[in-house]
């Protein structure tokens, strides 16, 4: 017995699960005992219970909403698929990145990536500024293929020069701008456009050199997809259940009261 209660002081599981329980019988518990001693026992508990689904519901609109409270996965980027990462330009066609092959034969390696990004702006992809936020995400997404995946790079090892952005549009839409109604979407693609560099020296005493591009070496290229995610999907559901039961139970509680008013009457 001493040791069941030793345990509770230390142990999070065991004091958060104490906690709620105690949390729930004094709230809601004093709440039914209120409206028991009041109305009745069942009429107290359909009372409580509506009261409770009631404010659930709300509270889950609210959730949904702004995006807080229980939430569900965030969106990332995923490698796409049939091809993530490209090690040579005239391939990004391979990758379904192009409908045609990139022609860069006898082109160095800078040469081959201008083209590679002329091409690609051609075709509709989108050059992300570096003060844009979802460069900065793209970027953390791809290190992570390429470093712990793909295991292509270590980290230093290389530079990132560009990231591209296509797709991701929503519709249907109002006009070309109100897009408040919009439930579907476009696959959103991105690719990371990244150059290897040369192997620095490092001397005792002295700050490193700066890193520098190997223009020997061709660009590669991550291609990944974007994931939406279902951030407020826990909160929707708990939504929708709340108000089944709300608005179940106020049916339920109008039906009594009609019946109730129709026996007084035959009653008087």
């Amino acid at each position: 017995m001493l040791s069941a209660l030793l345990s509770v002081g230390w142990e999070p599981e065991i004091r958060g699960w104490i906690i709620v329980i105690i949390s729930v019988t004094v709230l809601m518990g004093s709440t039914y005992l209120l409206l028991g001693t009041n109305v009745g026992a069942r009429l107290g508990f359909l009372i409580a219970l509506a009261a409770l689904s009631g404010w659930m519901m709300s509270m889950a609109i609210i959730w949904a909403v702004y995006g807080i409270g229980l939430k569900g996965p965030d969106p990332t980027w995923h490698p796409s698929e049939p091809v993530t990462i490209v090690r040579d330009g005239a391939l990004l066609d391979r990758a379904e990145v192009v409908d045609a092959p990139i022609d860069i034969a006898g082109l160095d390696a800078t040469k081959a990536a201008d083209v590679v990004s002329k091409t690609l702006v051609e075709d509709g992809w989108k050059i992300l500024e570096e003060s844009d936020p979802a460069r900065g995400r793209a970027i953390a997404s791809a290190d992570e293929i390429v470093q712990v995946q793909a295991e292509e790079f270590a980290a230093g090892e290389y530079a990132t020069i560009n990231v591209y952005d296509k797709g991701g549009e929503r519709y249907p839409k109002i006009g070309n701008s109100i897009d408040f109604i919009a439930f579907k979407h476009k696959p959103r693609y991105a690719i990371v456009e990244i150059a290897p560099l040369l192997e620095q020296r490092a001397e005792p005493g002295r700050a490193p050199a700066r890193a520098q591009i190997d223009t020997t070496k061709p660009h590669r290229y991550v291609v990944m997809i974007r994931d939406l995610g279902a951030k407020r999907r826990p909160a929707f559901l708990i939504g929708i259940g709340s108000g089944l039961i709300f608005f179940l139970l106020c049916w339920l509680l109008h039906r009594r009261e009609a019946l109730l008013r129709k026996n007084l009457a035959l009653k008087a």
